[in-house]
């Protein structure tokens, strides 16, 4: 039998946590297994790692292979280096120094990685956020400068006088001048009409 040591799903929907478990390489990844090492929850924080070490490793002897994530999980605890030590050669008490050596290196590193990676969010963050207010800003800035645009062509549009306003002086005037030729024209009428009467009165 080929054993692996593998995390398999529990929880409930939505909500799951791991376990990290032996189980034969054949069965499916839910399937029952062989014996359980620990759990791995990485929906709180801190995260949430327990794992014993003496069995992770009593497996790892028997020739027990590991899954990526398995594998990652026992070498940031520090049990692959423990493994490695023991089979170095050294007493109990070196390798727990050099473990706990090695593990207080990693969160350093592990730490800084986390710092960093909060930084650029936050970088990030900020510069959505003043590329959001600047879209703003200059949709704000081009909405009032169609509404001046506007009152300007409404103003143009009340001081401009318009096409019936055009024709109704035209016409006055053009009654005027016909009433100025009517007067005119009325004189002469009038001593067309005196001679008339001179003449009808010589020849009676």
């Amino acid at each position: 039998m080929s054993a692996t040591i593998r995390l398999t799903r529990m929880g409930r929907k939505k909500h799951p946590f791991y376990r990290l478990v032996v189980l034969d390489s054949r069965e499916r990844r839910d399937g029952d297994y062989i014996d359980k090492l620990g759990h791995y929850n990485p929906f709180v924080e801190p995260r949430e790692v327990k794992i014993d070490h003496d069995r992770a490793i009593e497996w790892l002897e028997k020739g027990a292979g590991m899954s990526d994530t398995a594998r990652s999980l026992l070498r940031n605890e520090g049990i692959l280096y423990r493994w490695h030590l023991r089979k170095s050669g050294l007493d109990a008490a070196e390798i727990e120094s050099k473990v706990q050596e090695y593990r207080s290196r990693h969160s350093s590193r592990l730490e800084a990685t986390r710092q960093q990676l909060s930084e650029s969010h936050a970088a990030e963050l900020k510069k959505r956020e003043d590329a959001e207010k600047a879209y703003l800003k200059a949709k704000l800035a081009k909405a009032e400068g169609a509404e001046e645009g506007e009152e300007a062509q409404a103003a143009g549009e009340e001081g401009t006088p318009s096409a019936e306003g055009d024709e109704a002086p035209a016409q006055a005037e053009a009654k005027g001048a016909e009433a100025a030729e009517e007067k005119k024209a009325a004189p002469a009428d009038s001593a067309e009409a005196s001679q008339d009467e001179a003449e009808g009165t010589d020849a009676s």
